[in-house]
């Protein structure tokens, strides 16, 4: 920073703090901020969030021996975040994961799609079904308005029904397949264009890949994600950055050449904002009005459970592809970390819409669920629960380019937006969301 844009923001009536750039969440995307600026030169950096922990969305529950998270998220030892937080390497568990999904048909096979299952053992008037209705929708549903259109074009109105992939699809996003932007499913179901096709099927189930992957899966660790991140916390910290969680963000406005943030009981100004927070949030802090309808996003609610018995599966991730049942998918923690108390545990996920936001409701529909498909045979005890709003993005049609139009208000403001949260931009991975912050902040990329 010059001498007179120092001297601009140290003017302003009122500072007491000055820091080269103030990062908004801690998050993943926050936290690879933060190691970005330093790397290109900035001396003092506050990394603010309101949440009062490290790691944005990354949360764990502990009770009577059981750590659960709200989802579930597994890393890799080639992640690029690892560039930036070397010392998170070796917190990590690792893991030797699984995954399917509990069909239509009450069967619990391959996720996302099963070649045998879904199409060759259904019997050859279910693989005419399916062979006509892909056909049809080649030669007549050439026009994909939305998510449902994409995936119906690739593998058919029939398939895309008897693989409970609709289903599943509105578990996920929050909304009908129907009202997905075309552009996220361009974007996120590139899989189905890739690998559903009935060409790849076949060809899948003649020839199925047996390659091991060459990376290595891994896990938070066993007593949760506050372990894992104050790894990054005490590299930042060394480097010059100050945390400040449980914040009271009240406003961002111009102030000289720079920045101000207030807060609830102070102001600091920067020359640099970057905000990783909810973009609606970011734009009311700095008095920007959307001018249009909200942009939606998922309330995720999360049961954890302890059980003791058989289970129906050996997977450790099952996704819930049925036409029935509320929850969308279940993480059992106990296959990475271990039994606790002599019993298994495990998280559900559900979408809070869809059960009208009672844990009470979601935990019923679910025991019930669960038992009419075999699941679970024994006890099954509901350990507690959470919900967590601003989960991930609702891509309903037109939000893309609300969000889009935001980012660009922000950024004309003097805000730099990005991130999940920050630029309303669903990051599957730690992996996806350290990419993108290093491109946004004009950075060289970490190897992939």
């Amino acid at each position: 920073m010059d001498d007179a844009a120092a001297r601009d923001i140290e003017g302003v009536e009122g500072l007491v703090e000055h820091y080269d750039a103030v990062v908004l969440g801690a998050g993943i995307s926050g936290l690879v901020s933060a190691s970005v600026l330093i790397a290109q030169g900035c001396e003092r950096i506050l990394l603010a969030d309101e949440y009062g922990h490290v790691g944005g969305n990354h949360i764990d529950w502990s009770s009577g021996g059981y750590t659960f998270d709200i989802g579930s998220l597994i890393f890799q030892d080639d992640s690029p975040l690892l560039a930036h937080f070397p010392e998170l390497l070796p917190r990590y568990v690792p893991i030797d994961p699984s995954w399917a999904r509990l069909n239509p048909q009450r069967k619990v096979t391959a996720y996302p799609i099963s070649p045998r299952d879904d199409v060759l053992a259904a019997g050859v008037w279910v693989v005419i079904s399916i062979m006509v209705s892909v056909i049809y929708a080649r030669l007549f549903q050439r026009r994909m308005q939305n998510a449902r259109d994409f995936a119906r074009y690739w593998i058919g109105a029939y398939l895309l029904h008897r693989t409970g992939l609709e289903s599943y699809m509105k578990r996920f996003y929050g909304v009908p397949a129907e009202q997905i932007d075309i552009e996220l499913a361009r974007k996120r179901m590139l899989w189905i264009s890739e690998n559903a096709s009935l060409r790849a099927l076949v060809a899948r189930w003649r020839k199925p890949s047996r390659s091991a992957p060459t990376n290595r899966q891994l896990a938070r660790p066993k007593e949760g994600f506050s372990v894992l991140y104050a790894a990054a916390v005490e590299r930042l910290s060394a480097n010059g950055v100050t945390f400040r969680l449980s914040a009271r963000l009240e406003g961002i406005e111009h102030a000289g050449q720079g920045l101000r943030v207030r807060f609830g009981d102070n102001t600091v100004n920067a020359r640099r904002v970057i905000s990783t927070i909810p973009l609606e949030r970011a734009a009311a802090l700095c008095g920007i009005n959307s001018g249009g309808p909200d942009l939606e996003t998922i309330t995720l609610l999360s049961l954890y459970f302890s059980f003791s018995g058989e289970r129906g599966f050996r997977e450790s991730v099952l996704y819930n592809f049925s036409h029935e049942g509320a929850w969308k998918r279940l993480t059992v923690y106990s296959d990475f970390y271990g039994p606790a108390n002599d019993r298994e545990y495990f998280a559900v996920e559900v979408i809070a819409d869809h059960i009208g936001h009672s844990a009470a409701d979601a935990e019923a529909d679910f025991r019930e669920h669960v038992r009419k498909n075999g699941l679970f045979d024994g006890d099954l005890k509901l350990e507690g629960s959470q919900i967590l709003a601003n989960a991930y993005p609702i891509y309903r049609n037109g939000a893309a380019a609300r969000a889009a139009a935001l980012v660009d208000s922000l950024r004309k403001f003097g805000v730099e937006s990005f991130g999940r949260q920050g630029a309303f931009n669903y990051q599957p991975t730690a992996r996806v969301s350290t990419h993108e912050a290093e491109a946004a902040l004009g950075a060289k990329l970490s190897p992939p």
